[in-house]
């Protein structure tokens, strides 16, 4: 049967898409949205997984929205949860309750943050990239997992360079999906080891 996976995502459910395409050696059992109108919905839908929205204006806090949130997923029974281009900050609680993978626009730690392809950009560095990490109590903090550079082109601006770091991240999260699934993750203080 293989792990559960449950994927959190905001937006048009690219990375989605990908960890759908591939073997990951676990199922994804659902897939959890912050809005209504994200595109992974559809795209859940499209794989025939179940699909659910818990849309952060409708309640009145962030503590209500987490806990709200952490519910839905713990339904699931997940052994782990992927943010693929989910644009909200979890609470410690619920990354140390569940194992947490997330994939990042840049080379982290370089460019933390929701903006980081316009950083890079802004920093006019000749590399960026991306990153696939687990989730810890900061943001786009915890130990590495995956990285890949991505050169930025004298002509880049956000989209163009952005695209291109998709490619990479539509190859990567899977990728350490996998190797979660088929328990080759020793995490090691900050240090992830890939197991053979």
């Amino acid at each position: 049967m293989g792990k559960r996976i449950i994927v959190l995502a905001s937006g048009a459910g690219s990375n989605l898409a990908a960890l759908t395409a591939a073997d990951l050696g676990g199922r994804i059992v659902a897939v959890v949205t912050d809005r209504a109108d994200a595109g992974a919905l559809m795209r859940a839908e499209q794989a025939g997984i179940s699909g659910d929205t818990i849309p952060y204006p409708a309640f009145p806090d962030r503590a209500a929205w987490a806990r709200a949130l952490e519910g839905n997923v713990a339904e699931h029974e997940p052994d782990l949860v992927v943010l693929a281009g989910f644009m909200r900050i979890l609470p410690p609680e619920f990354v140390t309750r569940w194992p947490t993978l997330n994939v990042h626009p840049s080379l982290l730690p370089a460019f933390p943050g929701a903006r980081a392809v316009e950083a890079a950009l802004a920093w006019g560095v000749k590399v960026t990239g991306s990153t696939v990490h687990l989730v810890d109590e900061e943001v786009d903090h915890g130990p590495i997992v995956l990285q890949e550079a991505v050169a930025v082109r004298p002509d880049d601006d956000a989209g163009s360079l952005h695209e291109r770091i998709k490619t990479v991240e539509h190859r990567l999260l899977p990728r350490a999906v996998s190797l979660f699934c088929a328990d080759r993750l020793r995490v090691e203080g900050r240090y992830v080891r890939i197991l053979q």
